[in-house]
């Protein structure tokens, strides 16, 4: 029988429609190549194909915007937000508008033609989250942002275009992001009653039930969340309580790539290497303002998501905003826990 499932965090109610499901080992996608691939702008010898770069880990004494890179940002060449220029909030009648600032970076992972970052090493994907955490903390200076969102589109039904070069993309935006608010609203709102963060509460259980448990290292968690959107949904969570992404110091970067690498091989043997989206939930910037976020370094937890791209949302969860997940997971977690890699 079908069964609801409540998100203890933002409240969200999923549908656990097991009887829909193919077995776990049934449901690897076959993967859809997209329009063929042009020639890659990203590697290595290629600088001069995209715009000047803004940031990079590279080889002492290699020139900027040249060969010699481990880690390369660079400004989308079609950006969803500009730098350049004032918010001008404004009204038109009931409407709120202001003007479409913020900033979007590309983060090439690789200065190889490597797709999946599954496949580079634990200390270069450890060089990209280095990235990724001294790109907020530049941002954060820019008082007309409010939060940054890192996310990663891998594979073309995950919005990763034709080019087959491990990337990642990080926006800037002048508002917090709805779901980023409701999980701070969720957070809240438990931490006032119990005195205790919801998400060390939930880490706490997983670890002492170990039925959605997948992985766990010295300082993470991966696990099945118990009401799963997608099959295959897998969150990392830091055992130790911490809201800020940005405060995650270079011995504790190094376990975090081991985990996540570990968890990639497995979606990626398991499941004939999916499409997925990953995305990085941490706190919004803290600006000086009476009673405002008072409680955040206590009550929320940053965390990151992988989704894979197995299922498609459809008339009922877009009217409903229920999800409808195929495969249990408890079996989803069995199912990766006991993946060889």
């Amino acid at each position: 029988m079908p069964e609801l499932r409540k998100d203890p965090i933002i409240g969200r109610w999923v549908i656990i429609a097991t009887e829909r499901a193919k077995r776990p080992d049934q449901m690897g996608h076959a993967v859809l190549e997209g329009p063929p691939e042009k020639e890659c702008p990203f590697c290595e010898g290629k600088e001069s194909h995209t715009p000047a770069e803004i940031y990079a880990i590279r080889s002492s004494g290699t020139p900027r915007n040249g060969p010699g890179w481990q880690v390369r940002v660079v400004p989308s060449i079609t950006p969803f937000l500009r730098i350049e220029g004032d918010l001008e909030r404004r009204g038109k009648g009931i409407y709120d508008i202001m003007n479409g600032i913020g900033a979007h970076e590309i983060v090439i992972e690789t200065n190889q033609h490597i797709a999946n970052i599954a496949d580079l090493s634990e200390d270069q994907i450890a060089k990209v989250i280095t990235a990724y955490i001294d790109r907020i903390i530049d941002l954060e200076k820019d008082i007309r942002f409010k939060y940054v969102l890192v996310f990663k589109n891998y594979g073309w039904i995950a919005g990763g275009g034709r080019c087959k070069h491990a990337r990642s993309q990080l926006i800037a935006t002048p508002v917090n992001p709805k779901r980023v608010k409701e999980e701070l609203v969720g957070a809240r709102r438990y931490y006032d009653y119990h005195e205790r963060c919801v998400f060390c509460d939930l880490i706490k259980q997983e670890l002492g039930s170990k039925d959605r448990l997948i992985l766990e290292s010295d300082s993470f968690i991966a696990l099945a969340p118990f009401a799963s959107r997608f099959p295959f949904e897998v969150w990392i969570l830091p055992k130790k309580h911490s809201c800020d992404f940005i405060r995650l110091g270079p011995a504790f970067r190094l376990d975090l790539a081991r985990i996540m690498k570990k968890i990639l091989l497995k979606l990626k043997k398991g499941l004939n290497d999916p499409p997925y989206n990953y995305i990085l939930h941490t706190a919004p910037f803290r600006r000086e303002k009476a009673g405002y976020w008072k409680t955040i370094d206590y009550d929320y937890h940053w965390h990151i998501e992988i989704m894979p791209r197995l299922t498609r949302v459809a008339g009922f969860e877009w009217g409903t905003g229920f999800y409808i997940c195929s495969l249990a997971p408890e079996e989803a977690a069995k199912f990766l826990r006991e993946m060889e890699i």
